[in-house]
């Protein structure tokens, strides 16, 4: 098993040099699930703060731009791309991300990120209707690029 490149020999949490590697077109896709129950999705289109889809959409997207000053190893990245998805499905909404960059490291959190405050934007907008919301399978779908390969979920 390999070891986790974020701690030294000491065990001692810091940020990974990526200064040696090269520069490649990376991208990453991830989905989050809001589930919702049939009187909150039937009140979506009239909800009194606007769109929660549209707004959630917009949360993702500057929230995969602020990755890098929430999760404490992750580097700063800029951001060649980054698109949220949220559409109605049976018993919620799926919102998908996707991230883009030309950089030395992947954009994999980015995507999470994105997803991951897409849906609890989700949360917040229709939170008055239902408390019992969940949010559940952030997940990475896939990516691609970079020295670990591609990866896709099963």
């Amino acid at each position: 098993m390999e070891k986790l490149s974020h701690y030294d020999e000491a065990g001692e949490a810091h940020m990974v040099d990526v200064s040696s590697k090269t520069a490649t077109r990376r991208e990453a896709v991830a989905r989050a699930f809001v589930e919702l129950s049939e009187a909150v999705l039937a009140a979506l289109p009239r909800n009194p703060k606007g769109n929660p889809l549209e707004v959630a959409r917009f949360a993702g997207i500057q929230a995969a731009k602020k990755t890098a000053d929430l999760i404490p190893m992750c580097h700063p990245l800029a951001l060649s791309f980054v698109d949220v998805t949220a559409r109605v499905v049976a018993d919620g909404v799926e919102i998908e991300s996707t991230a883009a960059t030309v950089a030395g490291t992947g954009v994999e959190m980015e995507a999470m990120v994105a997803a991951s405050v897409a849906a609890l934007t989700v949360y917040d907008m229709t939170k008055a209707l239902d408390k019992g919301i969940r949010i559940r399978e952030v997940a990475l779908v896939r990516k691609s690029g970079g020295k670990s390969g591609d990866y896709s979920r099963k």
